[in-house]
């Protein structure tokens, strides 16, 4: 004689799902039924201005009228913003190794590090050199380009 496939975890996992469709098929007359009691239907919510949920509707009086061609959709290219003045920060190598190719700068203003490649330096610099520097946003944060002597 052969055994039975259906193991006990195949039976209690069949009674659990049963149980749940039992449990489902309750909740649901129990809404019919809670619906035919009270037919008063959905309770509506409105967005006030502000964004807050009132039970009153909105005065149509007040709507604002917006110009669609007015709305910017997108982040405005890097060109059409208007240039800010460049201000050269002043600071103090802390380290750096020519053989790795990078190093930081320490901003002599807040104490802030930043990171310097080899790529972004103009003059030889040491640890210890006191230089100026512009930044540059980074893929890790800000780092220090145009590097100069002082």
């Amino acid at each position: 004689m052969a055994k039975s496939q259906t193991t006990f975890n195949k039976i209690e996992k069949e009674k659990k799902r049963l149980k749940k469709k039992e449990e489902k098929q309750k909740k649901k007359e129990a809404r019919r039924a809670e619906a035919k009691e009270n037919p008063k239907g959905i309770q509506f919510a409105y967005v006030d201005f502000n964004g807050n949920l009132t039970n009153t509707p909105p005065n149509p009086a007040m709507r604002e009228k917006i110009d669609a061609e007015s709305i910017e959709v997108g982040i405005p290219k890097k060109e059409d913003k208007p240039e800010e003045e460049i201000a050269h920060k002043e600071g103090k190598v802390s380290f750096f190794d020519y053989s790795k190719g990078f190093g930081f700068i320490i901003d002599k203003m807040n104490q802030e590090k930043y990171f310097v490649h080899v790529s972004g330096l103009i003059d030889d610099i040491q640890e210890n050199d006191n230089v100026t520097y512009d930044l540059e946003r980074g893929q890790k944060g800000m780092n220090a380009v145009n590097v100069k002597k002082i």
